[in-house]
C-alpha cells in the first residue's frame, strides 16, 4: 500500500507542479489586484481568442453624449472620444493612473451642469474641461468600485458593490443606509462563501495575506518536489564527483526534510484552498449556484448592511416615480426613495456576474442583457421577451450552464437608427443589430494590452487554456483540484507510515 501511495505522490506530483505553480502565482496576482494594476500583457503575445475583434471581449460597456457630436465610449479599453460615425476617435483616458486596469469605465453619466463623470473599476472621477484630463473624487467608503451612477436634477447617485452615495456637488456624500428586503433571511450565496475563503477575503487583508502563504506553500513544494525528483536521478549517475555528490545529497535532505514538515503542518489550509476553488468553477459551481447558507460569524461576511457586495445597477423611472436597483441576487424596487426596499414578483434572467444592461423601454418594460443575453421584461406581468433570438424567453427545466449563448457586454442608443448591443463573443456581429458598426482602429484601441490581473484571471480559471482544450478547459480546475487533494493525503499518509517507522515499537502502544 506504501508502494501505490509513493509512486502516486511522485507522478502526479511531478504531472500537477506546473498548474500548482501557475495556479498560485496568478492567485497571488488576482488577491492584490491594484498592487498590480499598473502591469498589463500584450495580446500579441496570447492565444488568439484574446484578439480585439468588432469590439468584442467586453470592449465597450457603453457610450455617453457630451456634445452635438461628441460622444465617449467606454468599457475595458478605457475612454475614448468619438463623433456620431464612430469613425474618428482620440485618447479620453488623461489623468488615470498608469494601466490598463486603471482605466476601466462601468459607467459615464453627465450631469444637469454638464460636468462629466465615470465610475471605474477603481474609483469616480470628474474630468476637467480647462487642464483636459480627470481627477480623482474621494468617496467616503472603503469599496471604491463604482458599478453605476445615476443623475436626477441636481441629484447624483453612486453606486458600489455595497453602497449607494448621494451628492450634489461632488464633495459631500451622504452614505444611502438601504433598508433590507421583506423576507430578508440575513443569509448568502454558498458561492460567495466559498469565493471569500478561498481568496482569503473572508479576514480581511490578513486573511489574503495567509492565502498568499499558502500559495507560496503550494509553489515551494512544487518546485521543491520536482528538484527532488530531478536530484534523486542524479545520484544514480556513477560518473559524479565525490563533491558533486555530497552537494546534492546535501540539498535533497534539506528539501526532503522541509517538504515533509511544511506539508503535513500547512495540510489543512492546504486542503481547504484546494477544496473551495475546485466549487468556483463549472461543472462542480453548478449545483452550488443557488445555495445559500448562513453568513460566516466575525468574518467580512458578517455584516449588518443586507447590500454587501451585491449591488450592480441602478435606474429610475419617472413616470412610476420608482428606483429600480438589480443586484447579484435579484432585482427590487423603491416607490419611496428608499425607505423601503422590495422584491419583484417576477425576476427576468440575468447573469450572477451582474447586468450590464438596463433601460427604460416603457410600458412597465425593462430592457435587461447580461452574459445570460438580452431580453424585455415586463415586470408588471412577468412576461419575458429575447430580443436577439425574437421569440417568448422559456425558463429552462433544470440548472444548466451559468451563461447563455448571448453574453452581452454593452449597449449603445448613439449609433445609427437602432439600439445597439456588443456582445462578448461576437462583438459587434450580434444578429440583434441592423447596422454596420466602424472597426476598431488597430493603432489606438484594438491593440489595448489585456491587463495582469485579467491574464491572471484566466489563467487562474483555466481559460487560457482553451485553444489547446476547447470546450473541455473547464476540466483543468475540478481534475486538478482533486488529484491535487490525493496528492495531499498520499503525502500526509506516507509522512505518518515514516514518523511511525522512526518511533522505538514501545512508544507505538
Amino acid at each position: 500500500m506504501k508502494s501505490f501511495f509513493k509512486k502516486y505522490h511522485r507522478w502526479a506530483g511531478l504531472i500537477l507542479a506546473l498548474f500548482l505553480v501557475l495556479f498560485s502565482i496568478s492567485g497571488i496576482i488576482m488577491n492584490h489586484r491594484q498592487t498590480f494594476s499598473s502591469f498589463s500583457v500584450d495580446r500579441k503575445f496570447l492565444p488568439d481568442e484574446y484578439t480585439y475583434r468588432h469590439w468584442n471581449l467586453a470592449a465597450v460597456r457603453g457610450t455617453e453624449k457630451i456634445g452635438s457630436d461628441s460622444i465617449l465610449l467606454y468599457g475595458t479599453v478605457g475612454i475614448w472620444l468619438t463623433d456620431s460615425t464612430f469613425s474618428r476617435f482620440a485618447d479620453f483616458n488623461k489623468g488615470f493612473p498608469k494601466g490598463i486596469d486603471q482605466r476601466k469605465t462601468f459607467k459615464i453619466s453627465t450631469t444637469s451642469d454638464r460636468r462629466i463623470l465615470a465610475g471605474t473599476l477603481f474609483g469616480l472621477y470628474e474630468y476637467h474641461r480647462s487642464t483636459q484630463q480627470w481627477s480623482s473624487v474621494e468617496l467616503p467608503v472603503h469599496e471604491k468600485n463604482v458599478v453605476d451612477m445615476l443623475v436626477k436634477n441636481d441629484s447624483i447617485f453612486v453606486m458600489t458593490r455595497s453602497h449607494l452615495l448621494l451628492t450634489h456637488d461632488l464633495k459631500q456624500f451622504d452614505l444611502l443606509d438601504l433598508p433590507a428586503p421583506a423576507g430578508y433571511d440575513n443569509k448568502v450565496g454558498l458561492f460567495k462563501t466559498l469565493w471569500v475563503i478561498h481568496s482569503g477575503e473572508v479576514y480581511g487583508k490578513i486573511g489574503k495575506l495567509l492565502v498568499d502563504l499558502v500559495a507560496l506553500m503550494f509553489i515551494f513544494l512544487a518546485v521543491g518536489g520536482v528538484w527532488m525528483y530531478t536530484g534523486k536521478k542524479k545520484l544514480k549517475k556513477s560518473k559524479l564527483q565525490t563533491s558533486e555528490r555530497k552537494q546534492i545529497k546535501k540539498h535533497f535532505q534539506w528539501h526532503f526534510r522541509w517538504h515533509k514538515k511544511a506539508g503535513w503542518i500547512m495540510a489543512i489550509l492546504l486542503s481547504i484552498t484546494t477544496l473551495t476553488g475546485m466549487f468556483l468553477r463549472p461543472p462542480l459551481l453548478i449545483p452550488i449556484a443557488g445555495s445559500r447558507v448562513g453568513k460566516l460569524p466575525h468574518t467580512e461576511l458578517d455584516t449588518p448592511n443586507p447590500w454587501y457586495d451585491m449591488l450592480r445597477r441602478i435606474l429610475y423611472l419617472p413616470e412610476q416615480q420608482r428606483y429600480v436597483i438589480s443586484t447579484s441576487e435579484a432585482f427590487y424596487y423603491s416607490d419611496d426613495d428608499f425607505r423601503s426596499m422590495k422584491r419583484f414578483d417576477s425576476q427576468p434572467p440575468a447573469s450572477v456576474m451582474g447586468v450590464n444592461v438596463l433601460d427604460d423601454m416603457g410600458n412597465n418594460t425593462l430592457c435587461v442583457g447580461s452574459f445570460n443575453g438580452l431580453f424585455a421584461w415586463n415586470y408588471e406581468t412577468g412576461t419575458v421577451w429575447d430580443l436577439i433570438d425574437n421569440k417568448p424567453y422559456t425558463a429552462p427545466s433544470s440548472v444548466g450552464k451559468p451563461v447563455g449563448d448571448h453574453k452581452i457586454t454593452g449597449f449603445t442608443m448613439h449609433f445609427g437608427n437602432y439600439p445597439f448591443v456588443f456582445d462578448y463573443d461576437k462583438g459587434t456581429r450580434s444578429p440583434f443589430n441592423r447596422d454596420e458598426f466602424p472597426a476598431m482602429p488597430l493603432d489606438m484601441i484594438e491593440k489595448s494590452p489585456l491587463s495582469l490581473w485579467n491574464f491572471s484571471q484566466e489563467v487562474h480559471t483555466g481559460r487560457i487554456y482553451t485553444f489547446l482544450l476547447g470546450p473541455f478547459y473547464i476540466l483543468i480546475v475540478p481534475l486538478t483540484g482533486l488529484f491535487g487533494l490525493g496528492l495531499l493525503v498520499s503525502g500526509i499518509i506516507l509522512w505518518w507510515k515514516h514518523r511511525r517507522k522512526k518511533q522505538p515499537l514501545s512508544s507505538r502502544s
